[in-house]
């Protein structure tokens, strides 16, 4: 295989060394995804079984989400301090016992505290695998690798609801977290062995008051978006708003900070690149449709179309299913063709899958649903992989770490966005029907024809790196 054989001018490991090595990458993104996905069917058993109302059981994924959206940004700034492999184990440590801590939960405050150290723990591991990938094979293979990568978080989320409605049949919900343990054990095993070790590159202090700022910048961004997913009252207005608050201020704090310290938390200058910060845009206006349309599919399938839960979790299979056949054959062609113009034409062809999804007649049938999904995962599959390439690609290899937090804080930040937006719809959906919690065909209507807007202005912001890549080969 082209990926474990070597070439006299690659960087990175050894050809047979990179297999064990992205193993011990991809066995921890897989139970990463896995527990996120997983998580959300089995919330009503959890509520029954820990005494709680259905609201209060929400935390039990809003504060893994949270965790992870607030810490990405600081572990990104530790990796270069403390070295790659150093961390990715540790986190890879705290995510595995903290999963033990959710099994052994016995109340619902237990459970949301070890939700919150298990999301601390994903953020130390996954924050940094893109770049730790980049450090295991050489830059002529990276979009190949980030394309597999983006296939297996594909297949993940393709599996993860139907296997977690399969194993609540037999098992109770702890076991959802137990499976973590073996998986997280073999993963720390391989790392130990096969992970290169990374001297710290970087020994300046830390910004202790930048990492503040940051954490609750995309905390509050976080807790805000989720606001809107609950009934409007004045006391949540006022809690809402206060979120928004915060979020400015720390944001603007924040971005103060790291131009006037001499050892920021995140070096601004990475965005000077036009081609690395038009691709982050990119990136977080994609994430903001795909993060709508994932809210709002379901209401479209159960509360317009009257599927069952286990037929709308099946419907949602064809979107991975593209994903899963695009984004190898997206990197592999990125390594060796313009990622920005790859990554534009899958803009193109997922714009052109919401429009269908959102243009479905009253009563269409299974498969005319599963096409118009499929087409929007193919496009989401050739966008992603080139558009990461380009990301990591036009940032300096010392910066890799800081580029890879960045990607990360785009998708989460992305997709905060789209839950916020489709919060603002269903909220005008409630009042207008009294409060009755369902949305009608022309609100989901509204909601994917918005993302298919977000998609149009990612399109816009890719385009314009053609434009950059065109000045900067006229004037070499």
């Amino acid at each position: 295989m082209t990926l474990f054989s070597d070439h006299p001018d690659d960087e990175g490991l050894p050809g047979p060394q990179r297999l064990p090595a992205m193993l011990a990458l991809m066995v921890t993104t897989a139970i990463g995804v896995f527990d996120g996905s997983m998580i959300n069917i089995a919330l009503p058993q959890m509520a029954q079984a820990l005494n709680s109302t259905a609201a209060n059981a929400v935390w039990i994924a809003n504060s893994y989400l949270l965790a992870v959206a607030m810490s990405l940004a600081i572990f990104s700034a530790l990796a270069v301090r403390y070295g790659f492999r150093n961390q990715f184990i540790a986190g890879l440590m705290v995510f595995s016992l903290s999963s033990l801590g959710c099994a052994m939960s016995t109340s619902l405050e237990m459970l949301v505290t070890m939700r919150f150290i298990q999301g601390i723990g994903g953020a130390a591991t996954l924050s940094i695998v893109p770049a730790m990938l980049r450090s295991i094979f050489p830059n002529r293979l990276l979009g190949q690798i980030l394309g597999m990568n983006a296939l297996l978080i594909a297949s993940c989320t393709a599996a993860a609801p139907l296997f977690s409605g399969m194993l609540l049949v037999s098992v109770s919900w702890p076991w959802l977290f137990a499976i973590n343990l073996p998986l997280g054990l073999l993963a720390t095993v391989l790392a130990l062995r096969y992970l290169p070790a990374s001297a710290p590159t970087d020994k300046s202090p830390f910004d202790y008051l930048g990492a503040l700022l940051s954490a609750l910048t995309l905390g509050c961004i976080v807790l805000f978006a989720n606001s809107f997913s609950s009934h409007v009252s004045n006391t949540l207005g006022l809690y809402r708003w206060g979120y928004a608050l915060i979020a400015l201020f720390c944001g603007i704090g924040f971005i103060v900070r790291q131009r006037r310290f001499a050892h920021p938390l995140m070096p601004l200058n990475m965005f000077s690149n036009r081609r690395f910060s038009l691709a982050a845009g990119t990136s977080c206006t994609a994430f903001v449709a795909q993060g709508m349309t994932f809210i709002a599919l379901p209401f479209l399938y159960e509360g317009v179309y009257g599927y069952s839960s286990l037929m709308s979790a099946l419907l949602f299979v064809p979107w991975p299913l593209g994903i899963i056949l695009a984004a190898p054959q997206a990197g592999k062609l990125a390594d060796k063709q313009n990622p920005a113009l790859i990554s534009s034409c899958g803009l193109l062809v997922f714009g052109a899958g919401l429009a269908l999804l959102a243009m479905l007649p009253s009563s269409p049938s299974v498969w005319d649903i599963c096409l118009r999904s499929f087409v929007c995962g193919v496009g989401f599959g050739l966008f992603q992989s080139p558009n990461n390439r380009e990301m990591l690609g036009n940032a300096p290899r010392e910066y890799s770490s800081y580029a890879s937090g960045v990607l990360a804080v785009m998708r989460t930040f992305g997709q905060s966005l789209g839950s916020a937006f489709i919060g603002v719809i269903l909220s005008l959906g409630l009042l207008k029907h009294h409060g009755n919690e369902s949305m009608s065909g022309s609100l989901v209507s509204l909601a994917l024809w918005s993302a298919s807007i977000a998609v149009a202005f990612a399109l816009v912001l890719s385009l314009t790196r053609l434009k950059h890549i065109q000045v900067e080969q006229q004037s070499a």
